[in-house]
C-alpha cells in the first residue's frame, strides 16, 4: 500500500473508531426516546419516561404552574426509577411499558444491536492484524465487517422508530408526545461513520488497478 493510501486508511480507521464509540454509547444507554403522557391537572405530578434497548426509566415530575398538557421536559427534577424490560429480566416489573409497546420490536432491536457489536469486534480484530508488515489485505474483510455493523445499527434504529410510532398510534397508550433523544442520535451517527467508513476503507485497501487496457492486475507494478 502506498503512503498516500496508508494515510487515508488511517484517517478512515479513526473515523470508524469514533463510530464504534458512538455505537457502544447508544447500545448501553437508555435515552433513545422520551415519552410524555397527557396531563389533566397542572399542579399534579406526572410520569415521563425514557427508554433504550434494555430498560425503561420513569421520572415523577411535578407540573406546578405549567399550562402545557404534556409532562416534562424530562430534564426537570424528580424521583426516577429504572427497570429492565420484563422479557429481558422476568423478575422485574415494567407494566407501564409492557402495556403500550410490542415485545417483538424490543427484542428484535436489541438482538440486531448485538449482531452489530459482533461485527465490530471481528472488524477490529482484522484491522489490528493488518498493522503487521505486508498484511494490508486484512483491511478488506475488516472494512466489510464495519459496513455490516453500520447496516445492523441502521436496522436497529428503524425497528426502534417503528416501535415508538406504533406505541403512540395505539388506542390503549397513555403517551401523547414523544421525541428521540441523544442515544438515538448516537446510533444514527454511528451508522453513518461505520457504513461509509467501511466502504471507504475497502476502496483504499484494494490493489492498484491496471493503467493500460492490456495490462492485468498481475502485470501491474507493485506499490511502494
Amino acid at each position: 500500500m502506498s503512503q498516500a493510501k496508508a494515510l487515508k486508511a488511517r484517517v478512515t480507521l479513526f473515523c470508524i473508531l469514533v463510530g464504534i464509540v458512538l455505537a457502544m454509547v447508544a447500545v448501553v444507554t437508555d435515552h433513545w426516546a422520551v415519552l410524555s403522557p397527557h396531563v389533566e391537572h397542572h399542579n399534579a405530578s406526572c410520569d415521563a419516561a425514557h427508554f433504550g434497548l434494555w430498560r425503561i426509566c420513569t421520572k415523577s415530575i411535578v407540573m406546578s404552574g405549567s399550562k402545557d398538557k404534556s409532562c416534562g421536559p424530562i430534564t426537570l427534577p424528580g424521583e426516577e426509577s429504572c427497570s429492565y424490560f420484563r422479557h429481558f429480566n422476568p423478575g422485574e416489573s415494567s407494566e407501564i411499558f409492557e402495556v403500550t409497546t410490542q415485545k417483538e420490536y424490543s427484542i428484535s432491536a436489541a438482538a440486531i444491536a448485538i449482531f452489530s457489536l459482533g461485527f465490530i469486534i471481528l472488524g477490529t480484530i482484522f484491522a489490528l492484524l493488518s498493522f503487521r508488515k505486508k498484511r494490508d489485505y486484512l483491511l478488506r474483510p475488516a472494512s466489510l465487517f464495519y459496513a455490516f455493523a453500520g447496516l445492523c445499527i441502521f436496522v436497529s434504529v428503524e425497528v426502534m422508530r417503528q416501535s415508538v410510532k406504533r406505541m403512540i398510534d395505539s388506542e390503549e397508550t397513555a403517551w401523547i408526545e414523544y421525541y428521540y433523544s441523544w442515544s438515538f442520535a448516537c446510533a444514527c451517527a454511528a451508522f453513518i461513520l461505520l457504513f461509509l467508513g467501511g466502504l471507504a476503507l475497502l476502496l483504499f485497501s484494494l490493489p492498484r488497478m491496471p493503467q493500460n487496457p492490456w495490462e492485468s492486475c498481475m502485470d501491474a507494478e507493485p506499490e511502494h
